[in-house]
């Protein structure tokens, strides 16, 4: 019982810490950048849309990227969670496996020629880039199957390494073929960006985020055991299986749908994770929604920089997530 109320108090103080860091950057996000806007004139319904260049800059160029940004920071950190639990490597990134270079052959192919989706009413580079995820996420399992029908963590990793190298080989041989302005926008896109300017990509992106957030949810108490290793955590009566197919193909899902929206920003689920950790404790129940919502603050608050660094200059978000990441790493892969 005494345990029992530690983990609410601990899960509540977390809740209430992230979850207040998360709602202070959403609402900051849309007030600041290179042009002042007034609040009071973005929410003045006596003047219309077209002639409202507050409104315009608040919900048009702010708020769907600063939404954007709070959806894909949560998502890349707790999938993070999950790749770290699953693998039982610190290490581990959402991207480890092959889900970020699929994702970017996908959208590179739609880039560089010209695929459109007008009849289904959706942008063709979100789409492609979740079904390369997708496919590379297939490839992936397929190769890392054990003969017992689990999965081996050492041949997923190593499966995912090399279809990092083979995709990127293939990125290279179709921007061959792109003109220097598809070269320009692909470039710009692998360097992870949320130049987001409709909220349609995140309504297409939320059913899939849906059901990977309610996997996660029922994953916290399996990575706990999984943490201990598989045989301890078969003793404890886990179907072992069972939880690395729901943690591998849930947290590949929520990755896929996150690289539609931003792009393959890096860094985002080694950093949140650790440092969730290191204020929290290794609890999956406190961890995982507590990096959701830091998650989501971390990444709108490097997008409030990326747009205020070299103002009225726009840096692409994955520059700074990883002028943040790299040191982070480093120091991480030195103390471990």
């Amino acid at each position: 019982m005494t345990a029992s109320r530690s983990l609410r108090r601990r899960l509540a103080v977390s809740l209430a810490g992230f979850g207040g860091l998360a709602v202070a950057s959403i609402v900051l996000g849309p007030l600041v950048g290179s042009t002042s806007i007034s609040l009071r004139r973005a929410f003045d319904v006596s003047v219309p849309f077209a002639d409202n260049v507050d409104a315009q800059i608040f919900f048009v160029a702010r708020l769907p990227r600063t939404l954007a940004g709070a959806l894909v920071g949560g998502t890349l950190a707790a999938a993070g969670v999950i790749f770290q639990g699953l693998l039982r490597n610190p290490l581990a990134t959402p991207f480890t496996l092959g889900v970020s270079s699929g994702a970017a052959l996908g959208a590179m192919l739609a880039i560089t020629f010209g695929w459109t989706l007008g009849s289904i009413g959706l942008p063709a580079v979100p789409v492609a880039s979740f079904a390369g995820s997708i496919g590379a996420v297939a490839i992936v399992y397929m190769l890392s199957r054990a003969r017992h029908g689990g999965l081996s963590t050492n041949t997923l990793l190593l499966a995912g390494v090399t279809m990092n190298a083979f995709f990127s080989a293939l990125i290279l041989f179709v921007q061959y073929f792109a003109d220097f302005a598809d070269t320009y926008r692909t470039l710009r896109w692998l360097m992870g960006d949320l130049d987001v300017s409709a909220y349609q990509p995140l309504v297409a992106a939320l059913p899939l985020l849906v059901v990977s957030f309610a996997l996660f949810a029922w994953l916290a108490r399996p990575l706990n055991l999984l943490s201990l290793g598989v045989d301890s955590a078969e003793t404890h009566g886990l179907d072992v299986r069972r939880a690395q197919r729901v943690a591998f193909f849930s947290a590949s899902l929520a990755t896929g749908a996150a690289v539609s929206v931003g792009g393959p920003i890096g860094f985002v689920g080694i950093i949140v994770p650790h440092i969730v950790r290191a204020m929290v404790g290794s609890d999956h129940r406190v961890v995982l929604p507590a990096s959701v919502l830091f998650g989501a603050a971390f990444l709108v608050g490097c997008d409030i920089l990326s747009r205020t660094l070299l103002a009225p200059v726009e840096l692409p978000v994955g520059i700074i997530t990883a002028l943040i990441g790299g040191p982070f790493f480093l120091w991480l892969l030195v103390r471990r």
